[in-house]
């Protein structure tokens, strides 16, 4: 989504970090910017540093140095349940002695509504989420689901500018997830609200953000659209992370503009884009994917030997794992369709893939 500059700075980190210890650094130096009615994931595997940022920005930890703004004010100091913000857990966090509609009433409540106003907003919110007949039941009365919907209309039923979404879903099983991955989208584009989201799942983050902060070690990585993440990754860390990725060792030979020629480790040569990799004579990780990647054609880049080790039926496409180079991890996705050619196991033929598609990253 394209933000002006008015809506650009709704959430704020400015040089934070974060140390539990006085000595490492959980969170380091975090510059980050999230716009208004944006969706923005955290991403990382466990241990980057995302949860903390989250949980920072919610109130529930103290940045060790630097300032987090929310709507053009500082809120170190401010206490989490002043800060107006919404929150969805992994666990749900409902209160399992009330009906739904007092765990939906409570936050009213403490901020001074009426009844009748309250009962009016948790209708509604209820209804946002279709669970409109479930407001006398206990939570244990729900399932998985249910309840991560409930939860849900509790983060939104005071209407607020921001929510905050801690791996919501982590805890459903897959069909459900991705059914929910779709709700959730579809309400933020409904409702407008600005959400920050913490995730290490990749497919859900692609599936749902504007952008994606993709954290490593405390530090974000890359900080793009989905599409971009993909297609364009800017070092070999995103490029493993971000989906299904090809690495193969070369040595830089020569640049070329925007292009490098590379020597791969068996002496033959290619061409890759030069995205993040050093001087002449320094490795290189060559990053492809595997839908990139063509059987038996020598298009692009000079076909190289392949063998094929294992293939695994998937539908829509035949899963590939090849030997190229030494390298028998080597990943190709074959479309189930016309025209596509048949492979077998233990066979030799030739992979190649195009120039642009092939990006040397740090080694």
């Amino acid at each position: 989504m394209a933000l002006d500059t008015a809506q650009a700075g709704f959430v704020e980190f400015s040089k934070v970090q974060k140390s539990y210890d006085g000595e490492s650094l959980v969170v380091k130096d975090l510059n980050l910017s999230v716009g208004k009615g944006e969706f923005l994931t955290m991403l990382g595997p466990s241990g980057s540093g995302k949860t903390t940022c989250l949980m920072m920005l919610a109130g529930f930890e103290t940045a060790t140095h630097g300032e987090i703004m929310l709507n053009g004010r500082p809120i170190n100091n401010i206490p989490p349940h002043k800060r107006g913000i919404g929150m969805v857990f992994q666990n749900y966090a409902l209160f399992p002695h009330m009906t739904v509609n007092e765990n939906l009433a409570f936050p009213l409540e403490v901020r001074g509504q009426g009844k009748s106003e309250r009962e009016a907003n948790v209708r509604k919110a209820l209804d946002m989420v279709q669970m409109g007949e479930f407001g006398n039941r206990r939570p244990a009365q729900l399932s998985g689901g249910q309840q991560q919907r409930i939860a849900l209309a509790r983060a939104l039923v005071f209407e607020p500018d921001l929510v905050l979404m801690d791996e919501p879903l982590g805890a459903l099983d897959k069909q459900l997830r991705e059914h929910m991955q779709y709700e959730i989208k579809h309400l933020h584009e409904r409702l407008g609200v600005t959400v920050v989201y913490v995730t290490h799942d990749q497919s859900e983050a692609l599936t749902m953000s504007d952008r994606i902060a993709v954290f490593d070690d405390g530090v974000i990585q890359q900080l793009a659209s989905p599409s971009d993440l993909y297609e364009r990754p800017e070092n070999a860390f995103v490029a493993q992370f971000i989906g299904e990725n090809n690495r193969i060792m070369a040595t830089v030979t020569s640049k070329e503009g925007d292009e490098t020629v590379v020597k791969y480790e068996n002496g033959l040569t290619g061409r890759a884009l030069a995205v993040n990799c050093g001087d002449v004579g320094s490795k290189t990780v060559l990053s492809i994917r595997p839908e990139r990647v063509s059987i038996g054609e020598t298009e692009g880049t000079a076909a190289i030997d392949a063998e094929v080790l294992e293939l695994i039926y998937l539908g829509d496409h035949i899963r590939c794992r090849m030997n190229v180079m030494g390298n028998e991890d080597f990943i190709v996705k074959v479309p189930n369709s016309a025209g596509h050619k048949h492979l077998t196991v233990g066979e030799t033929t030739k992979v190649s893939w195009q120039t642009e598609d092939c990006r040397a990253l740090d080694a």
